[in-house]
């Protein structure tokens, strides 16, 4: 097991932190609306439309002390877009920022599990049955779809569900995955993956299977060959963010990733 520290949080925040940028970036190419992020303090903070999930500030504290100015910085840039202040708080920032986020009307709004894995990790038994490949641009509709069926659980997918899903396939640091398995029909996508690389470290997402197809293996077979693939291209740490005891961390932690630490999502709502 390696040890958690300062360097390896950082290492895993920024990935994460410009992962986020990368989806803003393609969500504003995707609706036409505003894209913009600041440097504050050695983190980014995003901005990429209303409601977009990503608008947030991810690593301050990481790379020092946070102050007052800082942070006021940070506020005044989304109530310039009239958006809520949200700050994603890992346990390992400095402790400048805990104290001055407790000095304003801030609120703990949910918390996520930074889970990982060093590279190479140990192979995965997975259905020899599924097979995986790297999507190619003109598979984006066919991988969009088939991501959009998984979550919605439904062959009617919900048009905000393709809004959401679109910038993780079209980010400028996506990596996109097919698991196909072969039915009296011939060979069919049933799940979707994403890997999305920086500085060394990939972030696994767009995790996505069809409903029927569920308990099969693909996510496994679709695990191992992204972690594969970022070893074989130079990474040497893999991540992924979870919902804490959910389900989803359960299945990560079999397949070998660890618990780094739990960051809390820090928001201060926006007031006229």
């Amino acid at each position: 097991m390696t040890f958690v520290n300062m360097s390896l949080a950082t290492r895993l925040e920024d990935a994460q932190a410009w992962r986020a940028v990368y989806y803003a970036q393609a969500s504003q190419a995707q609706t036409a609306g505003e894209f913009i992020f600041l440097t504050i303090a050695g983190a980014p903070v995003i901005y990429g439309g209303p409601d977009i999930p990503v608008n947030r500030a991810i690593g301050l504290g990481m790379h020092g002390p946070v102050t007052a100015g800082d942070l006021d910085a940070v506020e005044s840039f989304y109530n310039e877009r009239r958006a809520d202040s949200v700050i994603d708080l890992c346990p390992f920032a400095h402790p400048s920022l805990l104290a001055l986020l407790q000095t304003r009307p801030y609120h703990l709004r949910n918390w996520m599990s930074m889970l990982y894995v060093p590279l190479p990790s140990a192979s995965i038994a997975s259905n020899p049955a599924i097979r995986v490949t790297r999507a190619t641009p003109d598979q984006a509709g066919l991988w969009l779809a088939t991501s959009a069926r998984g979550f919605d659980e439904s062959d009617q997918v919900a048009g905000a569900t393709m809004r959401v899903l679109t910038p993780n396939f079209y980010a400028a640091n996506a990596h996109c995955y097919f698991a196909w398995i072969t039915n009296l029909t011939g060979e069919i996508p049933i799940a979707t993956g994403g890997m999305y690389p920086h500085n060394g470290v990939i972030e696994l997402g767009g995790a996505s299977t069809l409903l029927a197809y569920r308990q099969q293996g693909a996510q496994t077979a679709l695990i191992q060959q992204r972690l594969h693939d970022a070893y074989a291209q130079g990474c040497d740490l893999a991540a992924v963010l979870t919902t804490p005891g959910s389900a989803s961390q359960r299945n990560m932690q079999r397949r070998g990733f660890q618990l780094a630490y739990t960051r809390a999502i820090a928001v201060r709502p926006y007031t006229t």
